[in-house]
Order: C-alpha cells, then sequence, then structure tokens
C-alpha cells in the first residue's frame, strides 16, 4: 500500500550535538541594529515589514485572521520606488492575532494564476467559514481586477487554498451585473441559520454621484461556491466601493466607502445603512469612521472591516501612513491598522477614531509555550519565508523582532528552532532591541534547522520580549524553559509541563510527538532526528502501525484501512493520531 520509505531512527543511532557556546556579545562587537519603523509604544500599522491593504477579518476559534491585499515587502533599500498601480497583484496575505497586538505572519496566497488559474489578479479579500458535512470549510472571496469575484476554499485558515469552481463566481454574465462599473470588493456573512450572502461592487457612472446604484447582494448556494438566486441592488448613497457587513441583534448593517464627493456624509468615509434582512432593502443611515487623512494625514482611498471580538468592537482599516515614512511621499502602498470601534445600544456609533497608538494588548503571551517567531509586534529587516500555519523568519545581520508582553516565567533557558548557513548568535534582550540581555543562544553554521538551547539570567516578571540576530539566520519558533506562570497564550501548539528529560540531558518534545520508544524513564519522541522527552501530560495513546509512526499534527485523510486513518508528513505516510485531531 506505501511507497515512501520510513527511516525508523533508533536512540543509538542518535548523536547528541556539541555546540560551542560563549560567542555571546562578542558576536554583535561589529553588527548595526536596526531600526524599529514604529515606535515601541504604538501597535499601529499591524506589520511593518510588508504592505497590506483591504483587510478582510474572520474570527476563529478565538482567533482574529486578517486576509489583505499584497501590496508588496516593504523595501527600505529603494527610495525610488515608483506608484502603486495594482495590476502586480497577484498574491493575498494572511496573518492571525489572539491579543491582536502580536500578529503571526501566515505568508502569502499564490492567487492569480496559482490558485485561481484564470484569474489574472487578486485585491480585496474576505473570508468566512461554514460546517459542511460535519467539518469546518473555509472560504476566501477574492476581486478580479473589477472584473468579477472568485472564491478558493480550503480545510484551515491558512490553507493551502485551492480553486473549487475553476472560474469566477460573479462575472459580467451575471444576472443584473453587467453594468456595475467596478465587480469587486467582496463581503460574506453567514447568518444565524447558515445560510450566506456575499455583497460586492462599487464605482460611479457619470453625473451619478449621489446614487450610484452599483452595489449588489446576492444569496449563496448551501455550498459557499454557488449562488442560489439573482443579485439584488442595495441602493446605497454616495457609494463609490468596499462593502462591509455586520449583524447586530436582529439588525443588519451595511457598510460601505463614499466616494470623494461624499454629500453629507464626507468624502471616502465609512457610511453604513441598516435593515431587518440580509437582501435589503436598506435605510440610509449615517458615516461612522472618516478618512484615515483625518487623523493620520495620509488621505487615500478608505477600505474597513468592522468585528467583534471578546466582547468589544474593532474596526481594521488601511492607511499610507507607512509608505509615507519609508518612501517621504505617498505612493499607494497602503497598510492595515486596527482601532476600538464603540458601539452602543445596538447603533453604529459617529466617533470611531483612527490613530498610531492603536489598541491594548487582550492577553500576555505564555513565554513558555511553543512560540513561533513569525508573531511579533515590532520587527527590523527581516523577512517572512513560506505559507500556511507555520512560517519562518528570515534575520539579517542586526535583524529582529520584538514580542509584546511575554510571561517569562522564571526561565532558566530558552530553546530556539533555527538554521543558518554560516552561524549565527541570538542576543534574547527585553525592553527593547538593545535591552537588557537576558542570554545568548548559538545557532551552528551548517544550514540545518535545528533547536538550541542557551541559559537565561532574570528572565522574570511580564516584559517585551526581543530576539536580535548578529548574522544571517532563519528561525521557526522558541520556547523558554520555565514555571508557564502567564496568563496568556503562546501562539502554537505546545504544551509547558516541565518536562523530566531535561534532567537526562534531552529536550522535552515541542509538542506530543508520537510515542517512538519507552523506558523506565518514561515516553521518547523525535523531533528533527534528535529525541526527545515526552511530557507526561500528552494524552495519545497512537502507536503507528505496520512500520510507520503516528502523525504529529495533520489530520487530513488520504487513505483508510483496518489500522485507520493514514496521512503523510514530510513525504512519510503516518497514521493520524485521534488525539491530536
Amino acid at each position: 500500500m506505501k511507497t515512501i520509505l520510513f527511516y525508523f531512527v533508533t536512540l543509538s543511532a542518535i548523536l547528541v550535538n556539541s555546540i560551542a557556546f560563549g560567542a555571546g556579545a562578542d558576536s554583535f562587537r561589529n553588527v548595526k541594529i536596526g531600526k524599529s519603523l514604529k515606535d515601541l509604544k504604538n501597535h499601529n500599522p499591524l506589520i511593518t515589514h510588508r504592505y497590506s491593504a483591504d483587510p478582510g477579518v474572520m474570527i476563529y476559534n478565538d482567533r482574529v485572521y486578517v486576509y489583505s491585499t499584497n501590496d508588496g515587502d516593504v523595501d527600505l533599500n529603494n527610495k525610488n520606488v515608483n506608484g502603486n498601480t495594482y495590476d502586480h497583484i497577484k498574491s493575498l496575505n494572511v496573518m492571525s492575532s489572539s491579543d491582536l497586538v502580536n500578529w503571526q505572519d501566515h505568508g502569502s496566497i499564490n492567487v492569480a494564476g496559482g490558485a485561481a488559474k484564470w484569474a489574472q489578479y487578486s485585491w480585496a479579500p474576505c473570508a468566512t467559514y461554514k460546517k459542511i458535512n460535519g467539518k469546518d470549510k473555509f472560504f476566501l472571496y477574492f476581486a478580479n481586477n473589477a472584473n468579477g469575484v472568485g472564491v478558493l476554499t480550503s480545510d484551515s485558515p491558512t490553507g493551502p487554498f485551492t480553486d473549487p469552481i475553476g472560474k469566477a463566481l460573479i462575472s459580467r454574465d451575471t444576472p443584473n451585473c453587467g453594468d456595475v462599473t467596478w465587480l469587486f470588493d467582496p463581503a460574506v456573512l453567514v447568518d444565524d441559520d447558515g445560510t450566506g450572502y456575499l455583497y460586492f461592487g462599487g464605482g460611479v457612472p457619470n453625473g451619478m454621484d449621489a446614487n450610484p446604484k452599483t452595489i449588489r447582494v446576492v444569496k449563496l448556494g448551501s455550498d459557499m461556491i454557488s449562488l442560489a438566486g439573482q443579485p439584488q441592488l442595495i441602493d446605497a448613497p454616495y457609494v463609490f466601493e468596499d462593502s462591509g457587513i455586520n449583524k447586530i441583534g436582529n439588525t443588519y448593517f451595511y457598510s460601505y466607502c463614499t466616494n470623494w464627493t461624499g454629500g453629507q456624509y464626507g468624502g471616502a468615509n465609512i457610511a453604513f445603512m441598516t435593515s431587518n434582512s440580509p437582501m435589503g432593502p436598506f435605510k440610509a443611515g449615517s458615516s461612522c469612521f472618516k478618512n484615515p487623512g483625518e487623523f493620520l494625514g495620509n488621505y487615500g482611498n478608505n477600505h474597513h472591516t468592522i468585528i467583534q471580538f471578546k466582547n468589544k468592537w474593532y474596526i481594521f482599516y488601511h492607511t499610507e501612513w507607512l509608505n509615507k515614512i519609508v518612501y517621504g511621499d505617498q505612493k499607494g502602498y497602503r497598510t492595515g491598522h486596527l482601532d476600538e470601534f464603540p458601539v452602543t445600544n445596538n447603533n453604529f456609533p459617529k466617533a470611531a477614531v483612527g490613530t498610531i497608538e492603536g489598541v491594548k494588548q487582550l492577553e500576555v503571551v505564555d513565554g513558555t509555550t511553543l512560540n513561533y517567531a513569525s508573531s511579533f509586534a515590532w520587527q527590523s529587516g527581516i523577512k517572512i519565508k513560506g505559507q500556511g500555519e507555520v512560517t519562518t523568519v528570515e534575520y539579517p545581520s542586526g535583524g529582529w523582532t520584538g514580542i509584546s508582553q511575554v510571561a517569562l516565567g522564571d526561565a532558566k533557558s530558552i530553546t530556539i528552532k533555527a538554521s543558518s548557513q554560516s552561524g549565527a548568535t541570538i542576543k534574547i534582550c527585553t525592553g527593547n532591541e538593545n535591552g537588557n540581555v537576558l542570554g545568548y543562544v548559538e545557532i551552528p553554521s551548517g544550514g540545518n534547522l535545528k533547536e538550541v538551547t542557551g541559559d537565561l539570567t532574570n528572565a522574570t516578571g511580564t516584559q517585551d520580549l526581543f530576539l536580535v540576530a548578529s548574522n544571517n539566520v532563519s528561525i521557526e519558533s522558541w520556547k523558554l524553559n520555565g514555571n508557564g506562570n502567564g496568563n496568556g497564550n503562546g501562539n502554537g501548539n505546545g504544551d509547558n509541563t516541565p518536562c523530566w528529560s531535561e534532567s537526562l540531558g534531552y529536550s522535552c518534545c515541542t509538542f506530543c510527538s508520537p510515542i517512538i520508544y519507552s523506558d523506565e524513564s518514561g515516553d521518547w519522541g523525535v523531533i528533527n532526528n534528535e529525541w526527545c522527552g515526552i511530557p507526561s501530560n500528552c494524552k495519545s495513546t497512537c502507536k503507528g502501525a505496520q512500520g510507520y509512526p503516528c502523525c504529529t499534527k495533520s489530520c487530513d485523510s488520504i487513505y483508510q484501512d483496518g489500522d485507520g486513518d493514514w496521512s503523510l508528513e514530510n513525504n512519510n505516510w503516518c497514521l493520524i493520531d485521534k488525539s491530536i485531531c
């Protein structure tokens, strides 16, 4: 049945790597530490290493996922870049957070010409999920320029995404859509009864500023990838673009960006309408969020999503604040921001305000769980490699990331999963990138991804934590080895139980690994060809079958037989561990 060879590694065959520690501070003697593009007291923009426009937001499992138009990486070395014409945009960004300050970058989804081979562009996404056949299915809608709306699906909020229909969901041939000026900017709602609705459109026909009549709403099929009716008009006054939809109580709030004429709503502001039905008719309301230029001095097109998360309301929007900082002028490259959006008495407010300070952090990061390096609040010089649930951070010499409000747990050491072709030192400090040094971790040369541990001192309390690189290095994750006394969460799937194997000279497994070997000390697993002790509170009883191991993460069934459901990890067959799925 299986054609992929699994190499079983025995304990006697693994050599313990001998890493010479001690370079420490000397590694930074001639290193110029980079500067942050946003002050450490600020939380806007959400990220500063990549431009990310048109934020479409989804909440899933107490985590906020933001999908955005990929305006490109921030390039500090190119000050003479041309203005953003949008015709280069063929991918979408995705990032997530549970605390709204530290954002995990999941990379860029290759959409136009990739997952959606028919599409030329990918702009202004929105996303949602729905349980179909007993399993959560994720739907990502996007604009193909201004000529239609496509849909991608996935079994995970971070992908991989595929095209289920091989063509546009909304096109010029869709009834009642041929005369829509801009057939783009989707927003999606799954109502309480599980029915989906898609909102889209925009543009201003000549002489029709006050009533452009270019917005449509359509009921979706139960599969969320088909239409269950004909699109209907939403007669939004002074509309320009940027549909949004919320349900508060029994009232549906349709929100949008006004055109530059604006009338009583103001030019390029966010206005709203209300209805007792998702299909309308909608009654005109008022402006609820001014153009960000009113607050930050950087006028441009306005694009938003409004959400309720952990009992508070928030508005995501984009500005050109960052591209003006980088280039000294606005060139059309936009980046996502987030501020509070007070909702009282089930009504949208008139006084939401955009800021550089941003929102307050909702929870402390527990440093003693597995934390991904791609989750941070501030950075300098880094790039993200990969796309999906786990990505790696590429640090140059002097590059760094800063994680806001980490419970340090009286940690005595830190374990970093990293690789470096020429070798590098990671400085661990608090306060800022040049702050109080807790310790150093020496990453060996050779380019092999492995876990390396370094000692820490005075790692107490809750502080901003910084990882600073002396040389080019790629980091996937980090974990403090301590008491785990934080009141928040990490951003990975690690276990914070003190591990019995450390006293034997072996690290803890960073997740509940399949049991490879058991002795009088406990259960052993293998991660990255290194033995590790499986924490005692891992409840998995999966032993593998037919000489193949249990899956460590995968839950996607590819084959079934008498032993159970099978999947693939690292090109090897593995038996799906029901305790982690």
